[in-house]
């Protein structure tokens, strides 16, 4: 798997991470211990992209 494929692959999983952190915590029934798990797991993919391509900026 090339750089570009593994950096896009981590920035879907990424963005898919973010999306179900969102409907987490957007509902009135959220688990706190959830929440924190899927931060974790978003803040171990930005690091490994950060990695990968020191320049890049995500969000």
């Amino acid at each position: 798997m090339s750089i570009q494929s593994h950096l896009q692959e981590l920035k879907r999983r990424h963005a898919a991470i973010e999306q179900e952190l969102n409907r987490e915590m957007s509902s009135p029934a959220s688990d706190p211990l959830r929440v924190a798990e899927l931060k974790r797991k978003k803040l171990v993919l930005k690091d490994q992209m950060s990695k990968l391509n020191p320049t890049s900026t995500v969000h």
